[in-house]
């Protein structure tokens, strides 16, 4: 039996496209170059349509495109709002995969191991290299974890914080992005976690063990406590997903 043809795209459909590719093209590098500053407004469609010279249809298509790659915002009767790439960008452009490892057992479990093998090499990483201004932080992240033991939803918001800490102290910024990509992404599933004042005073006597020997410059006594506590909160974060 002879395989079906792929469908061959119309003249008309193909001209389309290659005119929003090149249309695509250039606004990325005005907006890459400065040209089009971070927050700005692009042009009103009809001054795109002019400047271009394309359809209606191309600069809705390149529009798309362009907001597809988080480089601009398009609101439905706004005109777009050209958003310089960062890695924020990057990360929420990855939020379609992600939400499909997050319906998979063995991309939940992966996704939670990466988490714990850059914690625990970021835990020793505090131990050895903290300043005292990170030393000062961890310790006020550490004091609003415990005050915030009786209110669950005040609890979660010093939790994220105070591992935030840990993300900040290689003063790369990469990282930090990497700790916003992981709460945005699992946020869902750590509120669905059971939580109670004693589940939180858990919680915080972890977090109190992790600051301990990263006071003490103790790098393996780090390790072991932030490996310890997320080995733990698997345990409650695996019954939020149907899937485990």
């Amino acid at each position: 039996m002879l395989s079906e043809s792929p469908p061959v795209q119309s003249a008309p459909s193909a001209a389309r496209s290659r005119a929003a590719d090149l249309m695509v093209a250039e606004i990325e590098a005005n907006i890459a170059s400065g040209r089009l500053p971070d927050g700005s407004y692009l042009p009103a469609e009809r001054d795109l349509m002019a400047e271009y010279g394309v359809s209606r249809g191309v600069v809705r298509e390149a529009i798309a495109r362009l907001a597809g790659r988080g480089l601009v915002e398009a609101r439905p009767r706004f005109r777009p709002l050209v958003r310089r790439p960062g890695l924020d960008t990057a990360f929420r452009a990855l939020e379609g995969v992600v939400g499909h490892l997050l319906d998979d057992r063995s991309g939940v479990q992966n996704l939670y191991d990466l988490r714990v093998f850059l914690e625990a090499a970021l835990a020793r990483h505090a131990a050895t290299n903290a300043r005292k201004s990170d030393v000062e932080k961890l310790r006020a992240t550490l004091a609003e974890n415990e005050r915030a033991i009786g209110d669950s939803d005040a609890f979660y918001v010093t939790d994220v914080a105070f591992h935030a800490v840990l993300y900040d102290i290689p003063r790369n910024p990469v990282l930090p992005a990497i700790h916003k990509a992981f709460t945005a992404w699992l946020s869902p599933h750590w509120l669905r976690m059971p939580r109670s004042p004693e589940r939180n005073r858990v919680n915080y006597l972890s977090h109190h063990d992790i600051c301990t020997a990263i006071l003490e410059r103790d790098p393996d006594a780090a390790e072991h406590a932030l490996r310890g506590h997320l080995a733990a909160a698997w345990q409650y974060v695996r019954g939020t997903f149907e899937t485990l």
